[in-house]
């Protein structure tokens, strides 16, 4: 199976990060999907921000979950880069569907770990339902409750745990959870025999966050499910170049 490119963030080593302009760049460099923050904003709304906190990617200050969907709207969100002065903090409506035209995946994190946003993972699948994309849809958290909270309310939706370093036995982790992939760090795949465990139990692995052409070509050449990238544009490259060469 071919090695799928899911842009992280949108095309965000190009255009602001989890904004409609990142995700329709990624649209036009043909990843095959992309991943995107979900939080909620004070009067409950589905906003797409990575950070709770609002000053690294807009000209706010303090916790997004602390302002009205109509407050966080007013802010910039283009971090100061040229052309991108219009940005602003999507909705995940906004984003779903400006995507719902093409065939790409959607990989939402829910942002639970620090704020658990009580009824956040109803929310979210409700609109996925309504918008009928619930095929083309991956849920991630580092929060394996929300995921659990999904698996429990649709048994069939996609998951997959998120988790940094440090982690031992997770494959048998992810499977005990009812979980169907595993989100690892880039670094993680150091570890013996973990590729391997990970697909004798039937799991996908979609790794982040992988930008350099040399680990790219790596992950291709194992035949990992997805990287998850700023640079989907490379990304491609290195599997096309890879297909063309074992065709």
């Amino acid at each position: 199976m071919k090695t799928r490119v899911w842009a992280h963030r949108g095309a965000s080593a190009y255009a602001p990060e989890n904004t409609l302009e990142a995700f329709e760049l990624a649209w036009e460099m043909e990843a095959d999907g992309v991943e995107l923050d979900v939080q909620m904003s004070k009067d409950g709304e589905l906003i797409v921000l990575h950070d709770e906190t609002l000053e690294r990617t807009t000209d706010g200050k303090g916790f997004a979950k602390d302002y009205t969907l109509k407050e966080l709207k007013q802010l910039r969100a283009g971090g100061g880069r040229p052309h991108y002065e219009a940005a602003r903090i999507p909705t995940l409506k906004e984003v779903l569907t400006l995507l719902e035209p093409s065939d790409m995946e959607v990989n939402i994190e829910l942002k639970t770990g620090i704020f658990f946003y009580p009824g956040i993972e109803e929310r979210v699948m409700e609109l996925v339902r309504k918008l009928k994309m619930e095929d083309r849809i991956w849920y991630s958290s580092f929060n394996h409750a929300s995921l659990r909270k999904i698996k429990e309310r649709r048994a069939d939706a996609r998951t997959g745990i998120l988790y940094a370093d440090g982690w031992l036995g997770v494959p048998e982790y992810a499977r005990r959870l009812g979980m169907d992939a595993l989100h690892p760090a880039l670094y993680n795949l150091q570890y013996p025999g973990f590729v391997q465990e990970a697909r004798e139990r039937g799991l996908r692995l979609h790794v982040w966050t992988v930008n350099e052409r040399v680990y790219m070509d790596k992950l291709i050449e194992a035949g990992i499910d997805a990287i998850i990238t700023n640079y989907p544009d490379t990304a491609q490259k290195a599997v096309r170049a890879y297909k063309s060469t074992h065709a």
